[in-house]
């Protein structure tokens, strides 16, 4: 199956910032082409960390406040958390005012790869790298909702033809699919049980549908079979294939 690929959806024209960049000029950068983000790289192109408005509002805050009461021998303040906040307090360019290591993502990867890692570490944005791991483009959240606006009949094309012919090798109208508002109802019978559960898992991660709605029936229960257990003669001839 085909997915959007997080090269086609991100900004190839990527504002960065150096290491030695300072930080004046990092929250102009930000204000200048209103963006909330932004990767620091190194002369080789490659990404060295993220800075987020959050990193300059740390930094125009200041030191973090005094520390709560503390146990005998715990020395107040002096957690990895408290330290990299001190730093940020202080930092006058880039290098020290960035979180790092960033969290990239490779242009190649899917659209659903690329909104696991974003949901995983909790970030709005990811720095877009090539295979030799140097800046290309950036993707966001708006960016990667743009599957969401994929017209009907071509999700009904791509279920039809990525699905159906290519993936389980049945003719094209050997199921129908129905698409309104990215929602696909799949009615029909199948050879097979787990060839129904198949379809309409394939067709959960087809670009742009919201849900899938199983209206399919089957032939013959195959869940009872050991996987390499080989199925009946009667149902070895693919009658759906030979339509």
């Amino acid at each position: 199956m085909k997915h959007s690929k997080v090269g086609a959806l991100m900004t190839s024209d990527v504002v960065r910032a150096e290491y030695g960049t300072p930080f004046k000029e990092v929250a102009r950068l930000l204000a200048e082409h209103r963006i909330s983000g932004l990767p620091v790289v190194d002369d080789d192109e490659k990404v060295l960390g993220v800075i987020s408005e959050t990193d300059l509002l740390t930094r125009q805050a200041g030191a973090p406040g005094p520390p709560e009461p503390h146990r005998r021998f715990h020395r107040p303040g002096w957690t990895p958390g408290s330290r990299a906040l001190r730093a940020k307090a202080r930092a006058r360019t880039a290098g020290q005012l960035m979180s790092s290591p960033a969290i990239t993502v490779h242009s190649d990867a899917t659209v659903a790869e690329a909104a696991r890692v974003m949901a995983r570490h909790r970030v709005e944005r990811l720095p877009v790298v090539d295979d030799e791991e140097r800046l290309v483009g950036i993707v966001t959240r708006r960016d990667l909702l743009q599957v969401f606006l994929r017209p009907d009949p071509e999700i009904r094309s791509s279920v039809r033809n990525d699905v159906l012919v290519r993936a389980l090798c049945l003719t094209p109208y050997s199921v129908d699919v129905d698409v309104h508002e990215g929602v696909v109802t799949l009615s029909g019978q199948l050879e097979r049980r787990s060839e129904c559960a198949t379809a309409v898992e394939m067709c959960r991660q087809t670009d742009g549908v919201v849900a899938v709605v199983d209206h399919l029936t089957h032939r013959f229960d195959d869940s009872w079979r050991r996987p390499d257990e080989p199925a009946p003669e009667a149902i070895t001839g693919n009658w759906l294939r030979r339509l």
